[in-house]
């Protein structure tokens, strides 16, 4: 399968400004809960399990204890980003289940193919989208399928993923889930449609093609 690696798109984390403000669920209502997305718990143990995965990765490729401080040092956001990219994840999710956006085993493996070859092998993919996306290999296939599935939907919308009419699908896709973010880990812009904090990719438009290196 022919494709053309474009530029990365970077989209920060956000949903349309007609989404509701996330509020806190660090309550009795949802003990051990870093998010509630549609009814169902992000618990804190989850996403410490997500973070931690990306740590040992990061941990097995630098060996340099010096450098390895550096890297930590340089994503001591990582609990936060890695929870906003879990809950937005589910967003689109249901966004493009909406729509009727499905994405086969098969697309996402025609995919990675043509990342290995542009990247220069698995392990250089794995590594590169590690390094860049804060994204640990054993979570690889699932980040090329949620690519997938923003890039389809925009096109069945016959748009991109930088225009309104994407994230107006996923505004109120977010507001049928009832997004609930506890607070220990930020809270939600909505003039800025962004978390206050937030800056690490979500989204990012990737293709494969030859001659070209992920970005």
């Amino acid at each position: 399968m022919h494709r053309r690696r474009r530029t990365a798109l970077v989209l920060t984390a956000a949903i349309a400004a007609a989404a509701p403000l996330l509020t806190a669920c660090g309550n009795d209502a949802h003990p051990g809960a870093a998010a509630v997305v549609g009814g169902e718990r992000i618990t804190v143990a989850q996403l410490e399990n997500r973070v931690d995965e990306v740590r040992s990765a990061q941990r097995a490729a630098i060996q340099d204890d010096a450098q390895y401080a550096q890297a930590i040092a340089g994503t001591g956001g990582l609990a936060r980003d890695t929870l906003h990219s879990m809950v937005l994840d589910r967003v689109l999710h249901r966004a493009a289940e909406d729509a009727g956006v499905t994405v086969s085993r098969k697309e996402v493996q025609e995919m990675r193919s043509g990342l290995e070859q542009q990247a220069g092998g698995a392990e250089a993919l794995e590594a590169a989208w590690l390094q860049q996306y804060g994204v640990a290999p054993e979570r690889l296939d699932e980040n090329l399928l949620l690519q997938l599935e923003a890039q389809k939907l925009a096109a069945k919308l016959g748009t991109d993923t930088s225009q309104p009419a994407f994230w107006s699908v996923l505004s109120e896709a977010s507001e049928e889930l009832n997004v609930d973010v506890n607070p220990r880990y930020g809270t939600w812009d909505v003039e800025k449609v962004s978390r206050v904090d937030a800056s690490t990719p979500w989204v990012r438009e990737v293709t494969a093609g030859a001659g070209e290196q992920p970005a």
